[in-house]
């Protein structure tokens, strides 16, 4: 058995998708089962609640060989790094608990890097923690995700930009989704691993945000720039759409290390590029929400 968490979510989704289709038993950790597609929900065991609840995953874990784990997002919490402790905690009792076996985390790229990257930095804590218990462990280090570009639809089609606190020449590895949910599921099949580590998803090539724009260009049929946002003015307009102060301040912190080159840490190897590209995710995903 095969747990899942954030069943609903981007990576989530598609992890589970995939060990579907292997046939492999799955149970998802749902707060809200509905959000689960029908046919779904057909073919995997629910545990309703939140994976930040030890009971709730006491319930998932129960005899589980296998454990997902995606920490959701949140921009109302007030101290970033223990946000992602709250629940990676309860899933260390839980896995020692129940003699989980192994884990695999999404998480980000510079480890060995000393700085603070805000999120990504918190997410290293999380798979520090989860170490301490001895369970075999894979962290997928990712870098920036293109399904972050599908929040920006509206800019690209009313202003025909978008924009974040980045330099706009600066080139880094650049992932789909679809890419980190295959490679999480390749190694939730593989029963021949051990020890701890992590596991690069960089995606095909290394872009840059003017690089995007001109595929964006391409693939859109209308002239699309980046605007680079200075730092301060990114972070108030976070706050004034409900982000806390912490959480804006832990973007903007990981926004700077990436800029710095956080996400060009990890070297490009055959093993560690996977094959969506930008603009073949651009024509299958981000076009379509355009359009629409």
């Amino acid at each position: 058995m095969i747990v899942v968490t954030t069943p609903t979510g981007q990576i989530g989704s598609q992890v589970v998708a995939n060990l579907l289709a292997a046939n492999e038993p799955v149970r998802v950790i749902a707060r809200d089962p509905d959000r689960l597609a029908a046919e779904v929900r057909a073919k995997v065991e629910v545990v309703q609640g939140s994976s930040d609840d030890e009971s709730v995953l006491m319930r998932a874990l129960e005899g589980a060989e296998c454990l997902f784990l995606v920490v959701p997002p949140s921009f109302a919490t007030n101290d970033v790094g223990e946000y992602y402790l709250r629940f990676t905690r309860p899933v260390c009792r839980a896995i020692e608990s129940k003699r989980v076996k192994r884990v695999v985390t999404v998480s980000g790229v510079g480890r060995r890097i000393a700085v603070n990257a805000g999120p990504v930095t918190a997410s290293f804590a999380k798979d520090v923690e989860i170490e301490r218990t001895g369970v075999d462990l894979r962290a997928l280090w990712c870098p920036g995700f293109m399904e972050n570009l599908l929040r920006q639809v509206d800019a690209l089609n009313h202003q025909a930009a978008f924009f974040a606190p980045i330099l706009p020449d600066l080139r880094a590895p650049l992932v789909a989704t679809r890419d980190i949910a295959a490679s999480g599921a390749k190694l939730l099949l593989d029963r021949s691993w051990t020890g701890q580590g992590g596991v690069a998803v960089l995606g095909p090539e290394d872009l840059s945000c003017n690089d995007m724009a001109r595929i964006l260009t391409d693939v859109l049929g209308k002239p699309i720039r980046f605007h680079s946002v200075p730092g301060d003015e990114y972070k108030t307009q976070l706050i004034r759409f409900g982000a806390t102060e912490a959480f804006a301040q832990g973007l903007m912190d990981m926004y700077a290390a990436k800029d710095s080159g956080l996400d060009n840490a990890e070297p490009r190897t055959p093993e560690n590029t996977t094959p969506t590209t930008f603009r073949q995710w651009c024509e299958e995903i981000l076009k379509p929400a355009f359009l629409s």
